[in-house]
């Protein structure tokens, strides 16, 4: 980007941080992505080609570590990089206490959502035997419509195909009250017992949903508007 032609530091940072996307490819790669593909996954309105661009730029400005191995490219944080998360924490702290407001349509996408609770859910609660979760968006009729997880050894993927299990939980929502959930602005309990959320499949699961499921890093900050 060009620059500010200031020598303030603020000025200095604004000029490597200060574009579109960045501050948010920084979130992917604090959450432990480093895979070209599982950044994407994390930014699904990104298009590659930006991604890639971002990524050149924050390398070239010693903030990511590009590596090459016989698995792959992978993308890291680099010292100074890593020093960015506290910073991107707090960003995401004052959006989730000033800046919500309310979820427009657009800002609703069940692919990031998915993405997001698959990283955080509590996989050792299962065990090591695999276990099936089926999430179906009723509100959606594309192939974002119905999502499965699969757990096993402590490891969760994320299918949008049937991978040709037995369903062990079956939970029919819609995304905005999903989102809620997972946001703390809706507990598991109200979408229940309003019916947003359905739940069927393994009674012990149904049961300790609030402990595998768990939030968003953010769902304890309410918001002041």
């Amino acid at each position: 980007m060009k620059g500010y032609g200031q020598f303030c530091p603020i000025a200095k940072a604004s000029e490597v941080l200060g574009e579109r996307w960045t501050h948010l490819v920084i979130r992917e790669l604090g959450a432990g992505s480093e895979a070209f593909n599982d950044l994407r996954r994390g930014l699904p309105l990104m298009s590659p080609s930006l991604l890639s661009m971002r990524l050149k730029s924050l390398a070239a400005a010693g903030v990511v570590q590009r590596t090459e191995s016989d698995k792959g490219v992978r993308y890291t944080l680099t010292e100074a990089g890593r020093e960015l998360k506290p910073i991107i924490l707090a960003m995401g702290t004052w959006g989730q206490r000033w800046a919500r407001g309310k979820f427009d349509k657009k800002d609703l996408d069940p692919s990031m959502l998915m993405w997001d609770i698959h990283r955080t859910m509590k996989a050792k609660y299962f065990g090591a035997k695999r276990h099936v979760l089926l999430f179906e968006f009723a509100d959606y009729t594309s192939k974002k419509r119905r999502w499965w997880l699969v757990i096993e050894s402590g490891e969760v993927d994320v299918c949008m195909k049937d991978p040709g299990h037995e369903i062990d939980l079956h939970l029919i929502t819609d995304v905005r009250t999903l989102t809620g959930i997972w946001m703390g602005d809706i507990g598991l309990g109200q979408a229940i017992r309003s019916n947003l959320l359905r739940v069927t499949g393994s009674p012990r699961l149904k049961r300790d949903i609030s402990t595998w499921l768990g939030t968003n890093f953010f769902a304890g900050i309410k918001p002041v508007v």
